[in-house]
């Protein structure tokens, strides 16, 4: 019994990364598309960007990353966006205490971004900034994701069912159970995401 449940618990994180993957894929390449007829040089760079990206994202399965290999991962993103959106989009990045070896589950954080340039700045006329808070507190790790969005009922061109996001949570109970807290605060025009997890430690050989 124990066995078949660990087996179940194990397919069901496989199938929950490869669902995640192609939805990242996905918009990365409708990020390029959206520049490629208005300014081609640039979009030859996003593509060797999105090459490297794409390297990352389909590397071998693992339950867990280096929280720095996925910080990299996210800012190669926001840049493809960034050639796509402009001064629209900008990004503040509030990074404090985090250490070289901790670990976290791959594309945790990438979604949470995606979801705040979809369904958040690119609603805005004006455009916006994603702030983005990550810190250690003792035995802990908090990812913290905050955006302007369009009032609710207006102008919401990506309505969309966030599958991204109930793809983490479910994640996260899979590999954390109650360690984990994922929170989300979503008014009539800010959306906020806020994880917490254990601090995991790379075991160097």
């Amino acid at each position: 019994s124990r066995l078949l449940s660990h087996a179940l618990h194990e397919a069901r994180l496989q199938m929950l990364r490869a669902r995640i993957r192609p939805h990242f894929l996905f918009n990365c390449i409708n990020a390029v598309l959206g520049i490629v007829r208005a300014q081609p040089r640039q979009a030859e760079t996003a593509l060797e960007d999105m090459a490297d990206l794409f390297r990352m994202a389909m590397s071998e399965a693992q339950d867990f990353v280096l929280l720095n290999q996925e910080i990299q991962l996210c800012k190669q993103y926001i840049a493809l966006e960034q050639l796509r959106m402009g001064e629209l989009l900008r990004v503040d990045w509030q990074i404090q205490d985090i250490p070289n070896d901790a670990l976290i589950p791959p594309l945790l954080l990438q979604p949470l971004l995606e979801n705040a340039v979809y369904h958040g700045i690119e609603s805005l006329s004006q455009g916006g900034s994603i702030n983005i808070v990550i810190h250690r507190n003792g035995n802990k790790l908090q990812f913290i994701v905050e955006n302007p969005c369009a009032i609710r009922g207006e102008n919401t061109p990506h309505a969309g069912n966030k599958m991204a996001l109930e793809n983490i949570r479910e994640r996260l109970e899979l590999l954390f159970d109650a360690e984990a807290r994922y929170q989300v605060e979503n008014s009539k025009d800010f959306y906020s995401v806020e994880i917490t997890l254990p601090y995991l430690k790379e075991i160097v050989t």
